[in-house]
This record gives C-alpha cells, sequence and structure tokens, in this order.
C-alpha cells in the first residue's frame, strides 16, 4: 500500500459570507468527520467575513483570502476588487500546494471562486453545493468543472449541467435534527414562558430587511395575540430592532447554538417560500408562513424599494 493510500481523506472546504453558505459548509465537514474521523478538512473563506469567527468556533481550520465581491452600481470602486481577486488566486494556489487535497468543495461564496478554480486547474476534483432554488453567480461560474453539483430543488438544470446534478437537499446540523430536548426545556433556555406560544421569525445570519421591516408594523398585532415572539434580526438590523422591540418581544441576532429556538417554536416565519420545503422537511407539524414583497414602513433603513404585501402559508 503506497503512502497516499494510508494518508487520511483531506478535503477543502470553501465559501461563505453568510449563514445559508456557512452552515451547510460546517454540516459537511460534520458528517465527514462522523464517516472517518481521521479526515482532514481545511476550510477558506473571505477574510472579515462570518465565516472567519463562525468555523473555528465549530472547531475547524480557516484560511482567509482578501477576496471581494464586485460593485456593480459604482464600478470605478471594481480596481482594487480585481486586485484583492489576483492576490486570492495567487494565495490559493499555495493553499492547495500545501495542503495538497484530495477533493474541494465548494458552498458559494466569494471566497470558494478561487479555490475551486485553481483546484479544477490542477485536476483535483471539485463538488458544489447549491442551498438556493436560484443558484449563486460563483456557483454557477464553477458548474462547468465540477464533478457533481448537489441541489435542494427541481429545475436547476436552468443553472447547472443536467448531468452533473444531483438531489441531495440541504445539509442540516446533526445537532437541529437530532436534539432529543423537549419543548418546556428549550422555552426555559431561550428565557421564554412556557405556557405561552411562541412565534420564531427568522430574519437570516446577515437580516432580511423585507421580514423585519414586516414584523415592526405588526408588533401590536402579534403580542396582541398573547403569544411570545422571538425574532432573529441579523447583525446588520439588531440594534434598531431591538429598540422597536423593547417590551414587546425578544429581538435577537443569529446566535449558537440555534436547536433551543428550533426545539421551542410552534409558529414559523421565514423570508421566502424557497426556503419552506427545507424547513418542512426538517420541522412537518409547524406552521410555516413566509413573507413576500411587503410595504416596508420607515422604521428602518432601506436601501432598495419593495412592494405590497402578502403574508402566505406554506
Amino acid at each position: 500500500m503506497s503512502k497516499q493510500d494510508k494518508r487520511p481523506l483531506r478535503v477543502i472546504i470553501s465559501g461563505g459570507g453568510t449563514g445559508g453558505h456557512i452552515f451547510p459548509a460546517v454540516a459537511i465537514a460534520n458528517a465527514l468527520r462522523r464517516r472517518n474521523p481521521r479526515t482532514e478538512i481545511l476550510f477558506v473563506g473571505a477574510l472579515g467575513r462570518m465565516e472567519m469567527e463562525r468555523v473555528p468556533a465549530a472547531g475547524y481550520k480557516i484560511v482567509g483570502l482578501p477576496v471581494a465581491g464586485f460593485d456593480r452600481r459604482r464600478l470605478w470602486r471594481n480596481v482594487g476588487v480585481v486586485l484583492k481577486l489576483i492576490k486570492s488566486v495567487r494565495l490559493a494556489g499555495k493553499v492547495i500546494r500545501d495542503f495538497q487535497p484530495d477533493i474541494a468543495v465548494g458552498v458559494g461564496g466569494y471566497a470558494s471562486g478561487p479555490v475551486l478554480k485553481k483546484a479544477q486547474s490542477k485536476g483535483i476534483p471539485t463538488l458544489l453545493q447549491e442551498q438556493n432554488s436560484y443558484a449563486g453567480v460563483t456557483n454557477k461560474m464553477l458548474a462547468k468543472g465540477a464533478r457533481k453539483i448537489c441541489v435542494a430543488y427541481e429545475k436547476m438544470e436552468r443553472f447547472f449541467p443536467e448531468e452533473s446534478i444531483v438531489m441531495t437537499g440541504n445539509p442540516v446540523r446533526a445537532e437541529i435534527v437530532g436534539t432529543d430536548m423537549d419543548r418546556a426545556t428549550a422555552i426555559g433556555r431561550l428565557g421564554m414562558d412556557p405556557s405561552k406560544p411562541l412565534i420564531l421569525v427568522v430574519g437570516g445570519s446577515l437580516g432580511a430587511r423585507t421580514i423585519n421591516r414586516s414584523i415592526s408594523r405588526c408588533l401590536d398585532e402579534l403580542t396582541s395575540t398573547g403569544a411570545q415572539v422571538l425574532w432573529q434580526t441579523g447583525k446588520l438590523y439588531i440594534e434598531e430592532c431591538q429598540a422597536i422591540a423593547e417590551g414587546k418581544m425578544s429581538a435577537q441576532q443569529l446566535l449558537s447554538p440555534t436547536w433551543p429556538r428550533h426545539t421551542a417554536r410552534q409558529i414559523w416565519s421565514c423570508p421566502a417560500p424557497e426556503q419552506a420545503p427545507s424547513l418542512r422537511s426538517s420541522y412537518s407539524e409547524c406552521p410555516l408562513f413566509w413573507f413576500r414583497r411587503p410595504t416596508l414602513p420607515k422604521t428602518i433603513s432601506a436601501k432598495t424599494p419593495r412592494h405590497s404585501p402578502t403574508v402566505r402559508p406554506q
């Protein structure tokens, strides 16, 4: 048996920027480690982004690249972005040479572009994991060179080569779906009253402005029902939302672990119907609502306009 055969599998997992990319990536890493604890895993993310904190907190090593996204509105600012991209490609090559991965996994986000492109150029197998029903820009750019593309929704051949697509669903961390915590214990850990219904509003890791503005409009209506509301606002809106919610409901930034909230909730709200199938697969007994293009009141700042409100059950 050769030394190559004896050494453990080495996997690079690259991407991030939001919890929607990071948490599936951590779930993949955890699953690999459960199958073989000797598997060597290295994350590659973008400097200054959420993954540089969340991945080490999950127990994995991460390398940061200075990569950034293109500014489509102020094109003159992209000179610096291009320079960062060139440096990131060079650093990605060094990471691959030093780590010598057997496979590279991309979960979307700026950092996965340079890393997976370099891996593909060196003949290293690459796999993409697309969480959304509308594929991200980076994954679409990498799709042609990927061996397999794991998706959670049908009709993804609109974006990817059909022969490469594998319907896997989205990776979910074991502590969320495998917890044996009962609702009363979960509510106690959250500091809520177990005798009252609990509505969990999930706004995303950075903040879903659409949901946050919708909730701010109906605070009195929600609290008048006698239900408790746990409002996950994301870090971009936490201060504004806490000020609006003071004395009426609990507004929190994205926190870990998330499983007490998932166990305690009786009603979900989520940003879009695209999330509903994934949520319903894990929490089939729980009513689901999504917000589609709600009117945005002026209590929370906005950068772009939205349209008329509807709240629809799924």
